[in-house]
């Protein structure tokens, strides 16, 4: 058996930030170092932000994605990691130049590489490319036929980007067929209540599927309408869970696997794909004590979900350079989980609350919401409303359910108002 320590790099992007992620990878790397790993495994499309959508059809941003991608290659050598292997999600292309009917213009792929020495040593395409529910990525990307191999330190190693595990067929019988000893999988997975439930004996099934222990790395944090919860695990060949990351937090899981040394060189046509093979370094590492991985304790649903809505508040405002936000605070209880939401993803200084009672309010609401905010720490505005509201009604005849649609409308554009 060859010893190998990993690396999981569980975190953040930003969509477009090309500049940016390769600082997080930069950093995690170092990270990655620090704690000894020979191999660091960062989420899907980590280089670009996943997902990129419309921009993988800009062939001006494929490029910028490929040379960034040899960019950091050359510094994360420059920072003394060259000697680590690298693997990280970007947006690749393939190699036919010719446009063709039905197939993404560009011909863009969702790629992973490994990087080592300074250089992109390997490359993998997606093969199995979702087009259902939140996904249209036959739209936008090209399928990958080939299965690169990649030897390190004695053991051989397969990657495969999230769908590539949830459909039969393709990159798992692959490298079954290769005999690799270990497949890393990039993930960006959207979450969904209990999903968790769901990646672990799906990864556990295809670990056992290929013969060889699986590495699963999920993005964390919020992309618009998606939030990814992270989750990233480990399980031996045997479908046995070795280490779990944590929900909704970014952080580096290393763990030490024990693995079956390459005695395979089986290239060529298997299972639909090309199987090529790329030596990095034959030998097996030298004895080592191991780190023992831990697993972390699921969430209770109202934690996983509350996690979900701090994670997806905070990124949106965050990532679209929101410096504040302003919400309607009632004395109510809808209103009251919106602003302590909002005070748990943003922090108590950028939630500013107002307080709009009418005519028909209660004098326990207004005080329960000023009550509320200042336990917060927010910002508490009192803008009363019945005379805008008396105004409008001074000018058109209104009654009934169309004077209560008047006051929420008069507070909607108060909002707006201050929210300018």
């Amino acid at each position: 058996m060859a010893q190998l320590r990993i690396g999981l790099a569980q975190v953040n992007h930003t969509v477009g930030d090309l500049a940016g992620n390769a600082d997080v990878v930069s950093t995690w790397t170092k990270h990655a170092v620090e704690q000894g790993c020979h191999l660091v495994v960062f989420p899907e499309m980590i280089l670009t932000g996943y997902p990129a959508e419309d921009l993988v059809l800009r062939p001006s941003f494929v490029q910028a994605s490929l040379q960034s991608l040899d960019e950091l290659a050359v510094r994360l050598a420059d920072e003394g990691a060259g000697d680590v292997a690298v693997v990280v999600g970007y947006c690749g292309r393939s190699g036919r130049n010719q446009p063709t009917l039905g197939r993404p213009a560009g011909e863009p792929q969702n790629s992973a590489a490994v990087l080592l020495n300074g250089q992109v040593v390997a490359s993998y395409a997606k093969h199995h490319l979702p087009n259902y529910g939140v996904f249209d990525e036959a739209r936008y990307f090209v399928r990958g036929e080939r299965l690169p191999v990649v030897r390190l330190h004695g053991v051989d190693v397969a990657m495969t980007i999230c769908e590539d595990l949830w459909q039969d067929g393709g990159p798992i019988a692959a490298a079954r067929a290769a005999e690799v000893g270990l497949v890393v999988c990039l993930n960006g997975s959207p979450y969904e209540q209990d999903k968790d439930d769901v990646r672990g004996p799906l990864a556990a099934r295809r670990a056992v599927e290929a013969g060889a222990a699986l590495v699963y790395v999920n993005t964390v944090g919020g992309q618009d309408e998606l939030v990814f919860d992270g989750d990233s695990l480990v399980v031996d060949a045997t479908g046995e869970l070795v280490a779990r990351a944590p929900l909704w937090q970014e952080g580096l899981m290393v763990v030490d696997l024990d693995l079956p040394e390459a005695s395979s060189d089986m290239t060529g046509e298997v299972a639909g794909m090309t199987v090529e093979r790329f030596l990095l370094s034959a030998e097996p590492l030298a004895a080592y004590a191991p780190v023992v991985p831990g697993i972390a304790i699921p969430l209770e649903p109202a934690a996983e979900v509350w996690g979900a809505l701090v994670t997806a508040t905070r990124d949106y405002v965050g990532k679209n350079r929101f410096r504040s936000v302003v919400l309607g605070l009632s004395g109510g209880i809808d209103s009251a989980l919106v602003a302590t939401l909002a005070c748990d993803a943003l922090g108590p200084d950028a939630v500013h609350v107002v307080g709009m009672p009418s005519a028909w309010s209660s004098d326990h609401s207004v005080t329960d919401a000023e009550d509320l905010a200042k336990r917060q720490g927010l910002h508490w505005t009192l803008v009363p409303i019945a005379t805008i509201v008396d105004a409008w009604r001074a000018l058109v005849d209104l009654t009934g359910l169309s004077v209560e649609n008047l006051q929420a409308r008069v507070r909607g554009t108060t909002l707006m108002a201050l929210s300018n």
